[in-house]
């Protein structure tokens, strides 16, 4: 069952005028994410090319793209909008997806808010390894 193989990005923080409050889009801030993909690995790991595997460098450029594009009112949005174009890549079965907003307009003291929002096709992938 090699689509358990993983890659993850963490930590990839990208500047965004995301938010419910027109303060936050007017300033913006930092958002980070956090991806881990689920894929399987097996031809890469074989052929050594990295044509075999999700090209992370630009998997990344991507999500960036998203990140500093157009602003959303949610971090529910975002995340979602991010899963999408993982998953534009057909051999991600799965994706989670972190977005990171450490400078959320909250008047107390707090380390992180963050949403986590799962993606996939690993259901039919299950289906079709137990068939």
């Amino acid at each position: 069952m090699d689509f358990l193989d993983q890659i993850a990005l963490t930590g990839l923080t990208v500047f965004g005028r995301h938010g419910v409050y027109d303060h936050e889009r007017e300033n913006g801030q930092d958002f980070t994410v956090d991806l881990r993909l689920q894929l399987a690995l097996a031809d890469a790991a074989a052929s050594d090319d990295v044509v075999d595997t999700v090209h992370y460098g630009e998997l990344a450029e991507k999500v960036a793209a998203v990140v500093a594009g157009e602003p959303v009112n949610l971090l529910e949005t975002l995340a979602s909008r991010i899963a999408e174009v993982v998953l534009a890549d057909a051999r991600v079965h799965y994706v989670s997806v972190t977005v990171h907003k450490p400078h959320a307009p909250i008047p107390l003291n707090f380390a992180d808010v963050s949403v986590t929002v799962n993606r996939g096709r690993l259901p039919e992938i299950l289906e079709e390894a137990v068939a």
